[in-house]
């Protein structure tokens, strides 16, 4: 999807990254916000807050 971008994370940490780090990452983010645009339904919103992540 593209959410994840490996050389704005090599500019957050000093370290190498790997592309395994970018897979997980993008994993991770596609999770959570699917789980907060479950929330936001449940709550009978159409928009994403942050306390829903």
């Amino acid at each position: 999807m593209g959410l994840v971008n490996k050389s704005l994370i090599r500019k957050f940490v000093d370290l190498n990254v790997s592309d395994e780090v970018e897979r997980e990452l993008e994993k991770k983010t596609e999770e959570l916000l699917k789980n907060a645009e479950t929330r936001a339904k449940e709550n009978g919103r159409r928009t994403i807050f942050a306390r829903d992540l």
